[in-house]
């Protein structure tokens, strides 16, 4: 992983790069931020750099036997903890971080930008909650406390450290704080918060922060080949989130297919045309469970953004082009007066839809419902 490949963060990349230079190498960085802003890709940069024996003077040489080794995670001298779930259903053996090191790199390598949802579906978690288990910090201590293999540094790279069970953060502290000579913890967090205290005390914080405007519009015009009215439209939603910016070019179909629902569903509440909105009801009652719990969810979303397009907030309105076209006209229909029993109204019908009931009666008393709040005036 080369700094140059990530998207943006160049104070960021520039801070580490200095670091290195001055010969200031903390052994143990909190690496903070949000999801989608490049943290691990980031560490693991700074980890090739630090093992690079040919580095220049902003980025690793990746022709060095550290370099191509980084290149499929496999360098000896590069460890890696993340969340995992207790055991297969196949076996009845407890996991440790390296029964999945084969999956987690391909992880990575397939895009580092990944959240910790995403990993759990790719591992087969299902309804299993990742942890870092108590059985780990053995294993930890058991590498560092190894002679490196051939690099300056020995690198433990744990990715959620906030997920780390209160056994083994307890046993770590010591390490963490005192570790064995060129060892250096990396750890990359999204809720630093969670960490206990004397961890986060041992550690010196970076702040990584959402990636700017300019540099997410470079990636996906180049990436993704969207038209620059497209990639403004895309970045301001994503809100500095790359990984929320991938999701939106994946979702931009049903996005579409939900707002033209929206248009129709609206439009024959507008006119309180009875008969048609049973024959909506039916519309809706035919789709899967999911599409229906994904048009109620978008719905019950846009309410509240038109909200916001009205009142003429566009730093705090995350709409797309499509649909400022409606927002125009259906804005005006959303105001103080009804906005919450509108969102209230969105917000029930998924639950009900959730508990089975029956889909065609929930769309049809849905729509009755909004047909009565939108004529409230402001």
């Amino acid at each position: 992983m080369f700094f140059k490949d990530i998207i943006g963060q160049n104070e960021i990349k520039q801070q580490l790069l200095r670091s290195v230079k001055d010969g200031y190498i903390p052994h143990a960085r909190l690496i903070a931020g949000a999801e989608g802003v490049g943290k691990l890709a980031m560490a693991i940069a700074y980890a090739q750099y630090l093992c690079c024996t040919d580095r220049s003077e902003d980025d690793s040489c990746g022709k060095c036997p550290s370099c191509l080794k980084f290149k499929k995670l496999t360098h000896p001298d590069l460890h890696f903890i993340y969340p995992i779930i207790n055991k297969k259903k196949s076996s009845s053996k407890e996991l440790f971080c390296d029964d999945l090191l084969p999956e987690w790199r391909e992880m990575i390598l397939k895009n580092p930008y990944f959240n910790y949802n995403q990993w759990l579906d790719f591992i087969g978690a299902e309804n299993s909650q990742g942890l870092i288990y108590a059985r780990e910090s053995d294993e930890i201590i058991r590498k560092l406390n190894l002679k490196a293999y051939e690099a300056e540094y020995k690198i433990m790279l744990v990715w959620l450290p906030e997920k780390m069970h209160e056994a083994c953060a307890n046993k770590l502290l010591k390490m963490i704080e005192e570790p064995p000579a060129k060892t250096v913890f990396l750890l990359v967090s999204e809720m630093p918060d969670m960490i206990i205290g004397t961890i986060q005390s041992r550690t010196q914080r970076l702040h990584v922060p959402p990636i700017d405007a300019n540099a997410m519009k470079e990636a996906l015009v180049n990436v993704a080949g969207q038209t620059l009215n497209d990639a403004d439209t895309l970045v301001h939603i994503a809100n500095g989130n790359y990984l929320r910016l991938l999701e939106l070019l994946e979702n931009h179909n049903e996005k579409s297919e939900c707002l033209e629902l929206f248009i129709s569903m609206m439009r024959c509440c507008r006119e309180r045309n009875v008969k048609q909105m049973r024959a909506y009801a039916d519309t809706f009652a035919s789709m899967g469970r999911e599409r229906q719990k994904a048009f109620l969810s978008y719905a019950g979303n846009y309410i509240r953004e038109n909200f916001f397009y009205r009142l003429n907030l566009p730093e705090i309105n995350y709409i797309n082009r499509e649909e400022q076209t409606f927002s125009n006209k259906f804005s005006p229909y959303v105001n103080e007066q009804n906005v919450i029993d509108l969102t209230a109204e969105f917000d029930l019908a998924e639950r009900h839809i959730e508990a089975n009931v029956n889909p065609r009666m929930i769309f049809f008393d849905l729509s009755m419902k909004i047909a009565v709040l939108i004529k409230r005036s402001a």
